[in-house]
């Protein structure tokens, strides 16, 4: 089996993974980096998959990775880009509040946007048709910060960028076995056999997996919820201008349903969010029995249940019966009828779920003498992605550093 030589592995071609590459390119060091994708191409998971927004960072509390990662993202991602002619639009959004027990929600939104130093307004019910003439609520936040990135086109001008600059990005590459030696790791697939002094883990869907396999013992545990979306066709299209978001559910860890306009100028309504029966599961019949078993015979799971489960119920119910996916859409946007959906596709959410049944609401990160490991990259995570990779580059040169100082630059 032919084996490649590198300074550092990355597992995983999601936006995290090649932002990772990138960032320790950026830094001079001059550090050779392989990054290995299972799928024939980059960006075919959770990157490839999502409603495309540059977050705010309004919805994440202050002194959070997710916070300040997500705020410094926000600006690195549009820089990007601008510079690399990658298709975006900052276009901003509105929060909507369509009852009154929301209205404080709204308000904290309000306060916490305002303590990240955002541009915030509050908006009565009359003003938000100045953003959205379509929109309905009792009042609103306008976001100007916030916009859509073409993510895929991210990815690929980020592969590309890696490769320009001495990198590797080999796809159909499956990880099949990771093992430690002192002052190496060597990852096995079913094609190589691959040696570095670093092992990065930005598998996303499959972290929890590759950690394991790598010998960390994470009382994490991912478990997939798919998100299914519909689009706005014909005339409908015009119903929306920009992005219109509900105040989100503190008991639950997803947005609700909301209208996204993408950088092709279509528009998007959605997701739901229901647990999935496999983590690469985009349709119903998708069915890994493995995964199931993962999920059922993990404590957490049963831990979690009670205090999502009337929550989940409904979110099943919602994926399953369109009327009920509309009427949620119509308490954003009234004049959306079921003649206006399309289906759209579907997306699945990497969610890391602690013993304890917690839902682990940060980026969570984990080293070893030899590995970097991001075990959870909720979103955010595309937003922040640029600066996740610099994070995480950071914590592996200096792992470095410590192992041979002589070859390896101290990080600034």
């Amino acid at each position: 089996m032919p084996e490649q030589t590198s300074d550092i592995i990355i597992i995983g071609g999601g936006i995290v993974g090649l932002a990772t590459a990138y960032a320790f390119q950026c830094m001079g060091h001059g550090l050779r980096v392989h990054v290995l994708e299972k799928e024939p191409a980059v960006a075919r998971h959770q990157s490839g998959n999502n409603s495309g927004v540059i977050h705010s960072g309004i919805y994440y509390a202050p002194g959070t990775d997710r916070s300040n990662l997500c705020l410094r993202g926000n600006k690195s991602m549009v820089e990007f880009c601008r510079e690399h002619g990658v298709k975006h639009d900052v276009c901003g959004k509105i929060i909507v509040a369509t009852r009154d027990k929301e209205i404080p929600r709204l308000q904290a939104l309000y306060e916490r946007g305002r303590c990240h130093g955002l541009t915030v307004k509050m908006l009565d019910a009359n003003e938000i048709h100045e953003f959205e003439p379509n929109a309905q609520g009792l009042a609103a936040i306008h976001v100007p910060s916030a916009g859509i990135a073409d993510y895929p086109g991210v990815c690929r001008k980020l592969a590309e960028l890696i490769k320009e600059n001495g990198g590797e990005v080999v796809c159909g590459e499956k990880v099949a076995a990771i093992e430690n030696d002192r002052d190496s790791v060597n990852v096995r697939t079913s094609n190589h056999g691959y040696t570095a002094r670093m092992l990065v883990n930005c598998a996303g869907l499959h972290s929890d997996k590759i950690a394991a396999m790598a010998g960390v013992r994470s009382t994490l545990r991912i478990l997939p919820f798919r998100g299914t979306y519909f689009g706005l066709q014909g005339a409908a299209v015009m119903k929306v201008r920009n992005m219109i978001y509900p105040v989100p559910d503190p008991t639950f860890p997803f947005l609700g349903v909301h209208f996204t306009r993408g950088v092709d100028g279509s528009m998007h309504v959605g997701p739901n969010a229901a647990l999935a029966f496999a983590r690469e599961g985009y349709h119903w019949n998708n069915v890994n029995m493995q995964d199931v078993f993962n999920t059922i015979t993990f404590p957490g799971f049963w831990r979690l249940l009670p205090r999502i489960g009337r929550t989940a119920i409904r979110e099943i119910w919602r994926a399953q019966v369109k009327t009920s996916f509309i009427s949620e859409a119509q308490r954003l946007v009234p004049g959306i009828s079921g003649a206006d959906l399309v289906a759209a596709g579907a997306g699945v959410r990497a969610m890391a779920v602690g013993q304890d049944g917690s839902l682990v609401d940060d980026f969570r990160f984990a080293t070893t003498n030899s590995a970097v490991h991001v075990l959870n990259a909720p979103s955010p995570a595309a937003t922040a992605s640029l600066e996740i990779g610099k994070k995480v580059a950071a914590l592996s040169a200096e792992i470095l550093n410590r192992k041979n100082p002589s070859t390896t630059p101290a990080t600034k």
